[in-house]
Formats: C-alpha cells, sequence, structure tokens
C-alpha cells in the first residue's frame, strides 16, 4: 500500500480570467498508479471560490489528469481536476467544452497542441531584474540573454522546469524573453514513447505547469505574471503562442494544402477566435512588438507580425503544424483549443457555446 499526498488542482470562478486554486488530502493506493480513476471525488466550499453561492456551496472536483508531485516527492500525486456541481459539469468547468467539441467529431482529426507559455517574473510589484522606479536598458539583449545584466529569475525558471519534467509534464523547453524579467516554457506533445498526444492532456500539462510555477515561486520570493501587457510602452506583451496540427496538416500529401485552408477558415471566425483569446489582449496585439493588430487577420511564413505563422521548416518541407500567435498569456488552454478544433474541423457552432457568454471584445 502507498500513502501519500494528492494535491487537488482546479479552476475557480473568477472572471474573466480564472485562477488556479488546489487543496491537499491524504491518499491511500493500492500501487502508485496514475490513473484518474483511483483518486476519489472530493468536494470544496465553492462559496469561496465564486462558483457558488452560501446557502449551496458544495462543488466537486472530479480527477481528470494525474502526475506525480516533484516538491513532495516519491508517492506523492498533483492532481487536475473539473468542477462539477449538482452531477454536471460547472459553468466555468472549460474543459467541458473541449470534450464537447471533440466528441461532436473534432477527435477523428487527431489533433495536437504545443503552447508557448510567456509569463512575467515579479519580485513585489517590480519585474524581476528591474531597477526600483525606474526601466532598465532598453530590449534587445534580454532574448535568450545570458549574463547578470541581460536575466533575472534563471533559479526559478530552472527549477521550473526541472521540477515539470520530474512530474512527467510534456514540457518541451524555456527561453529568456524579449522584456528583461520575461520568460517563456513550452508545454506540448513532443513525440516520445510515453507521451499523450490528447489534446486535453496538453492543455491540463499546461495548467498544471502554471501552478508549479506559482508554487515553486513560493520558494524564490518571485510571482508569476500572466498579463498580457504587464508593462505599458514600448516593452513586449506576453502571449501563449498555440501550435496546432492535425492528422492533415502532418501528412506529407496533404500538408501545406490542409494548412492553408484551415488559415482561411480561421480568417472567417477572427472575432469569435479574439473573445476567448485572452483579457485584455488589445493592449498586446497593437501590431507592434511581434504582433499583428487585434483589427486585422493576416498569415505568413516565419512572420512574427502576422496572426498566424507557417514556419519555416514547415514550409520547406510541406506538411507539419501552424502556429496562431494571437492567444494571450492568460488564456484557458480549454477554450482555445475548443475554437480552433470548430473551426477547423468545421464543428458546429452550436457546440461551442462559451464565447456565446463572454463579453464582446470587437476585432
Amino acid at each position: 500500500m502507498i500513502l501519500g499526498f494528492a494535491e487537488y488542482i482546479w479552476l475557480d470562478g473568477n472572471n474573466p480570467t480564472q485562477t488556479l486554486r488546489s487543496k491537499n488530502r491524504v491518499i491511500e493506493l493500492e500501487e502508485e498508479t496514475f490513473d484518474p480513476a483511483a483518486f476519489p471525488e472530493w468536494a470544496f466550499d465553492g462559496s469561496s471560490t465564486l462558483q457558488a453561492t452560501g446557502d449551496s456551496s458544495d462543488c466537486i472536483l472530479k480527477p481528470v489528469s494525474v502526475v506525480f508531485d516533484p516538491i513532495k516527492g516519491e508517492g506523492n500525486f498533483l492532481v487536475m481536476c473539473e468542477v462539477y456541481e449538482h452531477n454536471k459539469p460547472h459553468k466555468s468547468n472549460y474543459r467541458a467544452q473541449l470534450r464537447k467539441v471533440l466528441d461532436a467529431g473534432a477527435d477523428k482529426h487527431e489533433a495536437y497542441a504545443g503552447f508557448e507559455q510567456e509569463y512575467t517574473l515579479y519580485s513585489g510589484s517590480t519585474p524581476a531584474g528591474w531597477p526600483a522606479d525606474a526601466y532598465p536598458a532598453p530590449q534587445g539583449p534580454y532574448y535568450c540573454g545570458v549574463g547578470t545584466d541581460r536575466i533575472a529569475g534563471r533559479e526559478l525558471v530552472d527549477a521550473h522546469a526541472q521540477a515539470c519534467l520530474d512530474a512527467g509534464i510534456m514540457i518541451c523547453g524555456t527561453n529568456a524573453e524579449v522584456m528583461l524579467g520575461q520568460w517563456e516554457f513550452c508545454i506540448g506533445y513532443r513525440g516520445l514513447e510515453h507521451d499523450d498526444n490528447n489534446i486535453l492532456s496538453a492543455c491540463d500539462h499546461l495548467h498544471l505547469g502554471r501552478w508549479l510555477l506559482h508554487r515553486l515561486g513560493e520558494e524564490y520570493g518571485l510571482t508569476a505574471n500572466f498579463d498580457n501587457k504587464p508593462v505599458k510602452g514600448d516593452w513586449n506583451g506576453a502571449g501563449c503562442h498555440t501550435n496546432i496540427s492535425t492528422k492533415a496538416t502532418r501528412d506529407p500529401k496533404t500538408g501545406l494544402k490542409a494548412i492553408k485552408e484551415a488559415i482561411s477558415k480561421l480568417e472567417k471566425k477572427h472575432t469569435e477566435h479574439i473573445k476567448v483569446y485572452g483579457d485584455k489582449n488589445d493592449e498586446r496585439l497593437t501590431g507592434d512588438h511581434e504582433t499583428c493588430s487585434i483589427h486585422e487577420f493576416k498569415a505568413g511564413n516565419s512572420d512574427r507580425g502576422a496572426s498566424i505563422r507557417i514556419p519555416l521548416g514547415v514550409n520547406q518541407k510541406g506538411y507539419g503544424y501552424f502556429e496562431d500567435r494571437r492567444p494571450g498569456s492568460n488564456i484557458d488552454p480549454y477554450l482555445v483549443a475548443a475554437r480552433i478544433l470548430t473551426t477547423i474541423c468545421d464543428i458546429d457552432e452550436n457546440v461551442f457555446t462559451v464565447g456565446k457568454k463572454l463579453k464582446k471584445v470587437t476585432a
């Protein structure tokens, strides 16, 4: 028998940007397993997470993805959960929206996803490495830089990357970004032997990676900020570029043709996508700082100023994936994946209901 801790992690009801919550319980297992079915459902006080009222406060956590807990060590687990109320998915449960899109036919397209999660480390109210009440030297030397005059927060970044690897999270790599104190970690299907290519798993792992970053930040005295434009002015914003491929785009016989067809569909649904691509994304998508304006849509080969970028390697070999550069740092990956698949897989728009309930964003 294994007696250990399971950290149950979920997304709260905060609007327009949900935040992660978690609580810890002792669990007894016959043997080590990462099967969510082996972990019991658990109730929590939804009135304290903006998911219920005090007179009917119980919400249910249903485990959906389990990895090793690299902080507590052997015999302990991190458990990603969906939130339910009265035997149905809670309205804040956007993973259920992605499941609906997959069940409506998108699963037949065998989509893979990868997320380039940018974020800004803060020390108190100041970006890491920035002088108090002043600005650092202009952008230029910080991207993928090295040295104390170019880098801030690497200790946390490296600890986080190792923790993700130890946990079994599908981390692909990390790098320093364009603004001082800004970093990126990448999560998604890597094609490795034990990777899960299910797009739900990529989204689960992004949230688990975010949770680990917040949790380890407690030990380093640093806070991970996911605002789309944390510092106003001539500084880069933070995105969560989303890489998508399908069976057709990965096929050497149909690849580029399928990618161009997907881009044409995405252009027609630009406004619908922007609605779920992050709060205050208009502050980031200005047409400057490696973005396309929120008011237009364009695609290009190797173009980081486009809405959709076809990577050089993909264009050269004629198949692979495309990058949607519009999603902001604070996205919910379940929503973004569901919206993209609804569009490129020709899923009935009535299946995707979440965007219709969110505040209108003019693109």
